[in-house]
């Protein structure tokens, strides 16, 4: 693996040549995971984002005082319902204020939501150009055609119109059919065998291509129902915290303590969910182009038995 990535002309076993790897490919999930945590932190606790002030009941006045004290050299008790830049009033107004009181596990939760879009666009482009510039079963079933009468150069002339990992793995078996043809010293079975043996190596340098970050979106599937449960068991204790205090159940902190819980299981739940849909989606797709590259393979192979 290492002469692949270092020698940019590197050939497979049929001599098709070998792209170099990408050193990017490498190092994009980490740098897109981490660019999603910070720009999840950002949104969250900027001013300008979940913590704007007109998502709080008065938020607006407190933070226009704490601009102003801020102006004034910070002399005096700072402003009332305003800490460090953060608004801390007990009420909200609208979607981003509800959700900016679901607490400190929300930003981890909103990073894994944009790890899902990041990673399922990036993964829909890559498959959707894996699977060539045309229908993958017209494609098919045409070098099937051109395969039954004889014509192998119009197959492959084929595969480099579709591109793609289907037409790249039908160009192999066909590369190796037109080798195996101009061989006389090999047994008809053995020949056969090599056909087979360079579709399936074919296929196995087009895998790990197809199915690269997958496992990031099973993760994220995994990871959103145990960070929303996270968030849901600290807000029940917040309000449980709220209900066992002294005297009167303090009902401003006890539903700060609801409104952390609901919001957390929420957004945990909807990010799972979206994930194992489109994780099953991708893993179909790529079932799909599999099967037509066995199924072109398989028609390559017998071919080559019938007609020689």
């Amino acid at each position: 693996m290492a002469d692949l990535n270092k020698n940019p002309q590197a050939k497979s076993s049929s001599g098709s040549e070998i792209k170099a790897a990408n050193p990017f490919k490498a190092w994009f999930p980490l740098i897109a995971i981490i660019v999603c945590f910070i720009f999840a932190e950002w949104v969250f606790y900027s001013p300008s984002g979940f913590s704007a002030p007109e998502n709080f009941e008065g938020g607006v006045e407190a933070y226009d005082a704490y601009q102003a004290w801020v102006a004034g050299g910070e002399n005096g008790e700072e402003p009332p319902h305003w800490t460090d830049g953060h608004p801390v009033s007990e009420g909200v107004e609208g979607t981003y204020g509800i959700v900016r009181k679901g607490g400190f596990v929300i930003p981890i939760g909103m990073t894994l939501f944009l790890i899902l879009l990041v990673f399922t666009i990036e993964r829909f482009i890559t498959i959707v150009r894996a699977g060539g510039r045309g229908n993958k079963d017209v494609f098919v079933k045409k070098v099937r055609r051109l395969l039954s009468s004889g014509d192998v150069d119009g197959a492959v002339a084929e595969c480099d119109k579709q591109k793609g990992s289907i037409g790249n793995v039908i160009k192999a078996g066909l590369r190796k059919y037109k080798e195996m043809v101009a061989e006389p010293s090999m047994a008809k079975d053995a020949k056969k065998v090599a056909i087979q043996a360079e579709i399936e190596e074919a296929t196995m340098l087009e895998l790990p291509m197809l199915e690269r970050n997958l496992s990031i979106l099973a993760t994220v599937a995994s990871l959103g129902t145990l960070v929303g449960l996270i968030g849901t068991v600290l807000g029940m204790i917040r309000a449980f915290s709220a209900l066992g205090a002294g005297g009167a159940p303090n009902a401003a902190e006890l539903s700060v303590g609801i409104s952390e819980a609901l919001v957390n299981t929420a957004m945990g739940i909807t990010t799972s969910a979206l994930a194992i849909l489109s994780y099953n989606f991708f893993t179909t797709r790529i079932d799909g182009m599999t099967y037509s590259m066995d199924e072109a393979g398989y028609s390559i192979v017998q071919t080559f038995d019938v007609r020689n």
